[in-house]
């Protein structure tokens, strides 16, 4: 399984609610121009490194085309049980505040060269939220979603993940666990520094703020997909609409842009370069659905190839591949 014994319940349980001052600094982020009028017409943006002509844009806000009667639909995936409407509106409006904070950067409302990847790209980011919620050491059911009966941190505390590489930097707080916690968890002493600083909340000291406010929940997990894992890899995002250049290295470990792509850079060799495995089709068959969802054809998810990871040799190997 993706993750070792998590188990989630933020999906249809509102997370109580507590103060916590958030601000998205973004420092390791670069906003996005803005499209004109059409962005068909666009000549705004930079051409990317290897990318010639290639012009990157932002316009409009997620909320505009991702309606909360759409997510009820996603989280429910066509089940017949009863969804708890103020629940799922709740968590919609949580949700929405967290993109409010990553649009300037481009996500859920980017153009490359005219073309839109908003609606695909939160498609994609709930895709792996929806395949990273689990019971036990199961893959949570919509229905134990819907019923609420998992949770949004990881039920094994047995590792603190507290890595002393970082002590200087991102010391570990005594007694304090780094598990993963968030809809797309995050894990490490160090990426709950880093996060800290980019939202501006201290969660190196107290993660469990986390499991209290399903706004900051849901920025954490934003913060995963829009920020590399490494200063010399890509984010999920860039991969996601093709705002990234595979290198040699890249090409020849079968690197390409797309969806698949996303699977390699959030989890490594845990799911990819093993060729057709669980997991994997998992996270795939939760996109397809949720493009369905949301109106758009699954004939823009292209080839296998793209939606696939299958074939993608991994950047980082297990132990660091799992944020």
């Amino acid at each position: 399984m993706l993750h070792a014994k998590m188990e989630y319940k933020w999906s249809l349980i509102i997370l109580a609610f507590v103060l916590v001052p958030v601000n998205c600094n973004n420092s390791s982020l670069e906003k996005c121009y803005h499209c004109s009028t059409n962005p068909e017409a666009s000549t705004q943006g930079r051409k990317l490194d290897g990318m010639s002509g290639y012009k990157r844009c932002c316009k409009g806000e997620v909320h505009d085309y991702f309606k909360s009667t759409h997510y009820k639909k996603t989280i429910s995936k066509g089940n017949s049980v009863e969804v708890h409407e103020s629940s799922s509106y709740e968590e919609y409006h949580s949700f929405i505040s967290a993109c409010a904070h990553y649009q300037p950067y481009g996500f859920g409302n980017t153009y490359i060269n005219g073309n839109f990847f908003g609606d695909m790209e939160v498609a994609a980011f709930l895709a792996h939220v929806g395949s990273t919620i689990y019971c036990g050491n199961q893959v949570a059911t919509m229905e134990q979603l819907a019923q609420g009966s998992c949770y949004n941190k990881e039920m094994n505390f047995n590792s603190n993940y507290c890595d002393e590489h970082y002590k200087n930097i991102y010391p570990c707080v005594p007694g304090v666990a780094y598990y993963g916690r968030g809809p797309l968890p995050i894990y490490w002493n160090y990426n709950y520094g880093k996060a800290s600083k980019d939202l501006n909340v201290d969660l190196l000291n107290h993660p469990e703020y986390i499991e209290q406010n399903s706004t900051l929940a849901f920025q954490v997990s934003l913060w995963r997909w829009m920020t590399p894992i490494k200063e010399d890899q890509p984010s999920a995002h860039n991969v996601f609409i093709g705002y990234w250049e595979p290198t040699k290295n890249d090409t020849l470990a079968n690197g390409v842009s797309g969806f698949g792509a996303t699977m390699k850079v959030l989890y490594g060799d845990l799911v990819c370069g093993q060729d057709d495995n669980e997991s994997m089709n998992n996270i795939i068959s939760n996109y397809l659905h949720y493009l369905d969802s949301m109106g758009v054809a699954q004939e823009e998810a292209r080839s296998y190839e793209v939606l696939s990871c299958a074939k993608q040799v991994a950047s980082n190997p297990s132990f660091s591949s799992y944020p």
